[in-house]
This record gives structure tokens, C-alpha cells and sequence, in this order.
């Protein structure tokens, strides 16, 4: 997924971390939105969700951004613009906390999403609410990385720090920002794809 915010040739000048980073991220955020999308939805009908969309759809978030994503940027991004440059190290201690954080909020995400399949109506609101949560935290961690992060390492960071970035990121993309799923994932991807609404699945609308 093309990162819509931002011109083609800006796009075109950057290095191919930066560049998959913002990419994961706006499939992340569209992911993310579709889930509150699909809430509204269902609250405006006095419907139930489909349980296995929402539980897949957060295993997504898990698996990808919360295990692959995140540890390269806390493990090699990170490291490397410590090393280069003063600048940004309290935010980038900042940011290594909520990664470390957004692993056990979307553990409690996933629990609300169980009590609400399992005991019903009486929990759809702390679900409801837990999501919401979880999306203003990841999107504000995304945007300050963008903000702040990205620009400061295109300035600062060296080409052979690019070079092992670079190979990093291009290794285990991830298959909701345009690439291809590996094969074990290639069944949760096609049912988040075609169940999901539009317009980062192929479901009607929300």
C-alpha cells in the first residue's frame, strides 16, 4: 500500500526502509480504522460482529506490527540513531516503551474481544472501548514516528546503516502494505482481504 499522505517523488527519494515503514503504517492505520468502522456498524444495527474477522484481524496486529515491525525499529533503527547522533534519544525511549507497551494492549484487546464473544451484549462497550484506546495510542505512536523519527534518520544515518536497514525491512514484508504474504500466512491474509470492508478489503463498505 502506497502511503496516500505523501507526493510520489518524495516517495521515490527515500530509502527503502523509510519507505516500508510508512507504507506498514498506513496499512496499519486503514487496518486499524476499519476495525472501528466496523464497530460503528454493527452498534448502529444492534448487530453482533463477526468474531472470526475481528479475532483475525487482530492477530494481524500482533503477529505483524506488534512482533516484526516494531522489533526492527527498536533493535536496529533505534540503535543506530543513538549511535549517530544526541538528538530525539528521549523520544526514542519513549517509543521503545510503547512498543513494549502495545504488546500487552493488544493482549487486552484480545481478552475484551473474548469476553464479549463469550458472554455477549453486556461487553460490547468495554470492547468497544478498549479498541478505541488501543487505536489512539498506535496512531499517535505512528504519527510521532513520521514526525520526528523518520526525517531525523534520512539526515543523519550513514549509507552502510541504510544498506543493513534496508535489507532488514525488505525481509518478512508484510502483505497488507503490497507484498507477498509467506505461504504460512497466505490463508489468514486472503480472509482478512475478502471479508474485510472497502476499501483495504474487498467486503462491501462499512
Amino acid at each position: 500500500m502506497r502511503d496516500p499522505r505523501l507526493p510520489t517523488e518524495e516517495i521515490s527519494n527515500m530509502h527503502a526502509a523509510t519507505r516500508i515503514i510508512r507504507e506498514e503504517h498506513a496499512a496499519l492505520s486503514a487496518m486499524l480504522r476499519s476495525i472501528l468502522l466496523l464497530l460503528v456498524e454493527h452498534r448502529r444495527k444492534g448487530t453482533m460482529p463477526d468474531f472470526a474477522v475481528l479475532r483475525a484481524m487482530l492477530f494481524y496486529v500482533d503477529e505483524f506490527p506488534e512482533k516484526r515491525h516494531h522489533r526492527k525499529e527498536s533493535q536496529l533503527l533505534f540503535p543506530k540513531l543513538r549511535a549517530r547522533t544526541p538528538i530525539s534519544r528521549e523520544l526514542l525511549d519513549r517509543l521503545d516503551d510503547d512498543h513494549e507497551r502495545g504488546e500487552r494492549k493488544i493482549r487486552n484487546v484480545e481478552h475484551a474481544l473474548l469476553a464479549f464473544e463469550m458472554l455477549g451484549e453486556s461487553r460490547r462497550e468495554a470492547f468497544e472501548t478498549a479498541v478505541e484506546r488501543y487505536v489512539d495510542f498506535y496512531l499517535a505512536h505512528m504519527a510521532l514516528e513520521e514526525r520526528e523519527i523518520l526525517p531525523l534518520a534520512e539526515r543523519v544515518l550513514t549509507e552502510d546503516d541504510w544498506a543493513e536497514l534496508d535489507r532488514a525491512f525488505l525481509a518478512n514484508r508484510d502483505a497488507l502494505a503490497g507484498s507477498e504474504p509467506e505461504p504460512e500466512y497466505q490463508a489468514l491474509f486472503t480472509r482478512i482481504v475478502n471479508r474485510v470492508p472497502a476499501p483495504l478489503g474487498l467486503g462491501p463498505e462499512a
